[in-house]
């Protein structure tokens, strides 16, 4: 079966390329329409005809061709396409009750589009996107698995779900007014909620005064807060700190005590493996078409994913594994030290950062971990010299949190010295594009490849996993660990994501404090000794899978924890 997928987004519609693929399109030349162009300018494609020897897709110079082979067995198993030459969905993932089930895959392959399936917001088109079938078509479709009932049920009325929407920074946009009102609207008791979720001080402030961590909680309250059966969360980690993200998983798996059904999309692989029962994988190719796999334990859907392949399936989705070391890198002790920074204090308004002395060596790589507000960016920034207060000897070059967009060209801001890096991160297809036309992931890549660009001494990296699916997560760690290595430089990593920081780390920074108030830098120190200080303040306990040597957070109150905590080992090394 041939996929042939055009993004439109790409497509300049003949300009400065005259349309190419139809040019060098060997059945065209023959006589054949295979493809033509559409009313609004797009070359159409038909599969039916296509013969798949992809010269159309390496002659669009703007990358916006797929075609692609699937296995004719999918065809039964197409659940919604967006319409002619555009994404297509096969199977669907399915609530199971008193489960948190989690779906794990990369951005742009329907993860969101099957939670809209479930929850009612778009109906399945089967394929057929000239017409919408009938709901006893849909059920009829799904005969003789759980999917039927569920779908019985959802379109007779009797199911009734909650959504947690992914981008929680249209909700200013779309409600005018404060906290506690938009929360009232879903219940009156709204007390314990914003307790657990720790928003009771922000109740009375307005919702266009909320930052995007702020907003996150918010969401997850309302939906937490909506009487529902199924309860879907999509993406619940994005603009929070690992503390929080941690405290809002053990929020939502005690929902399912109460009998209900819980999906979540998730790229942050512990707070997906400490948070869910089960787990699909889904695969594909990005904007092309997605594929959701059977349900598996979530260990051993996660340890599928990192495989690259699903072994029941017989599905290769990745050419290789990702690799994690089964223990803490060498001391550090006996390598030369690049950059040594004193005792200073620094206040920002009412905030005050106290930075105890350190130093970073050669050929390592920092780990900065602390929750919001307590002055990992300042730190940044003084190193930096974006703050004035240290003048560093050495040179740093910097890629700060937030990334404003312009209208430079990818090719300008980036430099072609590190090609293959380009090339690992997709930014190859970007070079002819602006930055103000980047999806927030394409702008985070293309910033990080930036930093790496400039000749330094220390790479500094402020949130470098934001805004990025858990596969480019997985791929820029291994980049930049790789990158430092091969040119014995060092870098300063800020980030939220544990298993992104423990996998590029070598010594770890802690920050502590009162967010907001005051903050304080603890270390450089070993991993296993900084991983001790900051997951006792959690109350969280870490071992390491034996298959893969990834780190999993142990589920509260199990064996494993208590063993851990009873010997003060908190990360298992």
């Amino acid at each position: 079966m041939r996929v042939a997928v055009l993004d439109k987004s790409k497509c300049t519609r003949g300009e400065k390329c005259n349309y190419a693929c139809i040019k060098v399109c060997p059945r065209v030349r023959a006589g054949d329409e295979t493809i033509t162009i559409d009313e609004e300018g797009y070359p159409v494609i038909a599969e039916e005809l296509c013969v798949g020897c992809g010269i159309c897709v390496h002659k669009c110079p703007f990358g916006a061709i797929s075609i692609v082979n699937l296995p004719e067995e999918l065809k039964t198993q197409e659940v919604h396409r967006y319409g002619k030459n555009a994404f297509r969905l096969y199977r669907i993932p399915i609530p199971t009750k008193d489960q948190v089930v989690g779906i794990l895959g990369r951005n742009g392959i329907g993860k969101t589009t099957a939670i809209n399936i479930l929850s009612g917001l778009i109906k399945p088109n089967l394929g057929n996107y000239k017409k919408t079938p009938e709901d006893k078509e849909i059920i009829k479709f799904f005969k003789g698995g759980e999917a039927q009932q569920y779908f019985t049920d959802l379109y007779a009325g009797k199911v009734k779900v909650s959504v947690k929407p992914q981008y929680v920074d249209l909700i200013p946009k779309q409600f005018k007014g404060k906290v506690s009102e938009l929360l009232k609207r879903n219940s009156e008791n709204i007390t314990d909620v914003a307790k657990l979720l720790e928003i009771e001080n922000i109740l009375d402030r307005d919702i266009s005064s909320l930052s995007g961590g702020e907003l996150q909680r918010v969401a997850i309250a309302a939906a937490i807060l909506r009487k529902a059966d199924v309860t879907f969360f999509d993406e619940p980690s994005s603009y929070l700190d690992i503390k929080q993200r941690l405290k809002v998983a053990k929020v939502i798996r005690k929902l399912k005590d109460k009998s209900k059904s819980i999906i979540v999309i998730e790229h942050d692989l512990i707070v997906l493996d400490y948070i869910c029962d089960l787990l699909h994988v889904m695969y594909g190719k990005e904007k092309v078409y997605g594929i959701v796999s059977h349900p598996y334990s979530t260990r051993n859907g996660i340890n599928a994913y990192i495989e690259g392949y699903l072994k029941d399936e017989n599905v290769r989705f990745r050419d290789s594994r990702i690799e994690f070391r089964d223990k803490p890198p060498t001391q550090t002790q006996d390598r030369k030290v690049l950059l040594e920074f004193p005792d200073m204090e620094t206040k920002l308004g009412s905030f005050t950062l106290k930075i105890n002395k350190g130093h970073i060596n050669t050929n390592e790589v920092i780990g900065i971990l602390g929750a919001n507000a307590t002055g990992k960016t300042t730190f940044a920034k003084i190193l930096a010299g974006v703050i004035p207060g240290f003048k560093t000897p050495v040179k740093i070059s910097y890629k700060p949190q937030y990334i404003e967009p312009s209208r430079a060209l990818v090719s300008e801001v980036v430099s072609m010295k590190i090609k293959n890096i380009l090339t690992h991160l997709g930014i190859d297809q970007l070079m002819n594009r602006s930055l103000d036309t980047l999806s927030g992931g394409e702008l985070q890549r293309v910033a990080i490849a930036a930093c790496l660009s400039r000749d330094a001494d220390i790479y500094l990296l402020d949130e470098p996993s934001a805004y990025l699916d858990v596969e480019q997560r997985l791929l820029v760690s291994k980049i930049l660990r790789d990158f430092i290595v091969e040119n014995n430089k060092s870098a300063f990593v800020i980030d939220h994501d544990l298993l992104f920081l423990d996998y590029v780390s070598d010594r770890f920074m802690i920050f502590k404090g009162q967010p907001s108030v005051f903050g304080e830098t603890f270390g450089p120190m070993e991993m296993e000794e900084g991983m001790n200080m900051f997951l006792k303040d959690l109350g969280i306990t870490f071992r390491r899978d034996p298959v893969t040597k990834r780190p999993r957070a142990n589920k509260e109150g199990s064996i494993k924890d208590k063993e851990q905590k009873a010997l003060g080992k908190y990360y298992y090394t």
